[in-house]
């Protein structure tokens, strides 16, 4: 069936039910309870490969994956990165942190940021490579930190003035967007690097997030080789379209966008505008993160009530938009299957939402899906980017546990948060004097 073509690579149905990695769900639910995620190593490693076959095939020149750790970064993520030598994307102090408590060497992470801090810029002058800038102000700043240690190599985030067909808030690149500097803001830039002696490296543009359509991409790589001829780039600079290639989240957006047309779109620009400018060829740095760890992603729910309202059908979970605000930020559609007896014929629509007290914590509206009753496991896939990387406490919920499926061995790499844990950060109040 097409919507068993959203899940995890290693995903099959044996003895009638869901199966990933190995591991049978229903057995997964019953030894770590629910809600619980679930991260295939298979289809993460086959994502990766995808990724340098096609940068292989397209591009003449040196490339590079860096992992965006906002889509989803933890320990045992970002050790993974670096059993691929990836780069790692870390936007402030606390990704930075759990990079390099994973052992990503500084030569393999780059900090990023709209907004960097102070504590953001000197974690990031200790422990990264390279520092995307983002804006005059925050350069005067690494300006003045230079003056007492060393600074990464720096690349200019610079803001093309497009937009790539996605959700308004996942656009980045358009004039107006809060991301990065304009043609003029970046040659000050520069300028400010060469009387600084501050080492610039290269260019970095991002157009929006969660896209199918590369071809804004060329207009944007064009812009971008027009300022770094005005820069004067050598023999030796990187250039960054960012990531953001979409996935499909739902039967109906299959199949997936083909990732070969997205890299060889941009291989094709860039050697041909770098040919055109007499620029040498650039290091190529792509940023996928969505497109890497989406589809390796699994959420298992179980159903706790089954109600009738007028002519809907709710089935009502253990989770929701706590540990998935992506439905209610951006209406994003998702599908499911059930865990025991994936392949049965569905029977009519089910809208799936969530215990909290939010009429907006709906995660599934109108889904077909077979009969469903009280305690039956949903399995929701492409479920690894941007769910738990943005989850909440919200009605004192506790974040899930999370799972990684290895060729039939499942191991937690987060723990789920316990009720001590929402108030581990709390003080009581002081007794005011006079009171025993």
């Amino acid at each position: 069936m097409d919507r068993l073509n959203l899940f995890p690579d290693a995903t099959s149905v044996e003895f009638g039910s869901l199966t990933i990695g190995g591991c049978n769900l229903t057995n997964l639910a019953d030894q770590f309870g629910t809600p619980l995620y679930l991260y295939d190593r298979a289809t993460l490693d086959n994502a990766v490969e995808a990724y340098q076959v096609a940068l292989a095939k397209y591009y003449p020149g040196v490339s590079r994956l860096t992992y965006a750790g906002k889509a989803f970064l933890c320990l045992a993520i970002a050790e993974w990165t670096q059993q691929h030598n990836l780069w790692v994307d870390c936007t402030g102090l606390g990704e930075i942190a759990v990079a390099v408590a994973a052992g990503v060497p500084p030569e393999r992470l780059v900090a990023h940021g709209v907004n960097k801090s102070a504590a953001d810029l000197e974690a990031a002058s200790e422990h990264a490579g390279v520092l995307v800038v983002d804006n005059l102000t925050e350069l005067q700043r690494l300006v003045e930190i230079s003056h007492r240690r060393s600074v990464p190599d720096l690349w200019l985030r610079f803001q093309p003035g497009l937009a790539v067909e996605t959700h308004a808030y996942t656009q980045t690149g358009h004039a107006g967007s809060k991301f990065g500097m304009d043609v003029a803001q970046v040659l000050q830039a520069a300028q400010l690097c060469r009387e600084h002696a501050l080492l610039l490296s290269g260019l970095h543009f991002h157009l929006g997030s969660q896209f199918s359509d590369p071809v804004p991409l060329a207009s944007g790589i064009e812009r971008a080789l027009d300022l770094a001829r005005m820069i004067g780039f050598g023999g030796d600079w990187t250039l960054s379209p960012g990531g953001g290639w979409g996935v499909a989240y739902h039967e109906d957006e299959l199949p997936s966008p083909d990732l070969a047309d997205f890299i060889h779109l941009v291989a094709s620009t860039l050697v041909r505008g770098c040919k055109e400018r007499n620029l040498s060829l650039p290091r190529l740095q792509l940023e996928p993160g969505r497109s890497l760890v989406a589809r390796a992603g699994v959420a298992l729910y179980r159903v706790g009530v089954v109600k009738q309202v007028a002519n809907r059908v709710w089935a009502l979970l253990d989770g929701g938009m706590t540990d998935n605000p992506r439905p209610a930020l951006y209406r994003a559609r998702y599908s499911a299957l059930p865990v025991r007896g994936p392949e049965r014929s569905m029977k009519e629509p089910v809208w799936f939402a969530g215990p909290y007290c939010e009429s907006g914590d709906v995660l599934i509206e109108a889904l077909p899906f077979p009969e469903v009753r009280a305690g039956d496991l949903v399995a929701v896939p492409v479920s690894g980017a941007y769910q738990l990387s943005m989850s909440s406490n919200y009605n004192g919920c506790r974040r899930p546990v999370v799972v990684w499926l290895d060729h039939g061995l499942a191991q937690v790499i987060q723990t789920r948060e316990t009720v001590e844990d929402l108030f581990r950060r709390d003080h009581r109040l002081a007794k005011p004097a006079g009171t025993g």
